[in-house]
């Protein structure tokens, strides 16, 4: 790393901070400590979730788990099991279901044909969304991580979830979904 890097590093950390705290100052009470706290917390959360995605996307991107690791000043083995694929385990209901193996390439075509059988995305992972069964068609758009969302809200898209550098922004048709008097199970994602 060089000194201009280094120089670079320093003054966007000290920008992510100041904006952090000004919006954890601006959205809890000025006279209650503890709001600042819970604030604080609901940040460190969020950030957490931000770090996970984010080194979920640099391993979709073919980054080694050593790379991650000298970026997070830990050894490989500690960043892989620290944010190895824990999916395995992840209970999901009747109504829920794993979508994939998908990519940037095919999940919009994937999600497009899930929506019309009444599936939408709740949470994306590792090369597959959890998608969510209802009695109606959905919509989904996929958008980079950038702002405001008041653009895509005044025509009703709301988020299903964020995935860095993605979100995920799903619409409900109000139709009915596609087959589901027909079969029981058609058309159920499910990891492939």
């Amino acid at each position: 790393m060089t000194s201009t890097e280094t120089v670079g590093d320093a003054v966007g950390h000290s920008a992510l901070v100041d904006a952090i705290g000004t919006a954890i100052l601006t959205s809890a009470p000025g006279d209650d400590p503890l709001a600042l706290v819970r604030h604080a917390a609901c940040a460190e959360a969020a950030v957490r979730d931000l770090l996970q995605q984010s080194v979920g996307a640099a391993r979709a991107g073919g980054h080694s788990w050593a790379a991650i690791g000298t970026e997070l000043g830990m050894t490989r083995q500690a960043v892989q099991q620290r944010f190895g694929d824990r999916s395995t385990g992840d209970p999901v209901s009747a109504e829920q279901r794993w979508l994939g193996p998908v990519t940037a390439f095919d999940e919009m075509a994937e999600l497009e044909i899930a929506g019309r059988r009444g599936w939408h995305t709740v949470r994306a992972g590792m090369l597959r969304h959890l998608v969510v069964h209802t009695p109606t068609q959905w919509e989904h758009k996929r958008v980079v991580w950038t702002g405001s969302l008041k653009r895509y809200e005044k025509d009703g898209w709301v988020v299903g979830c964020r995935a860095l550098p993605w979100i995920y922004l799903v619409r409900d048709t109000g139709l009915p979904a596609e087959g589901a008097a027909d079969q029981e199970g058609a058309g159920t994602p499910s990891v492939r």
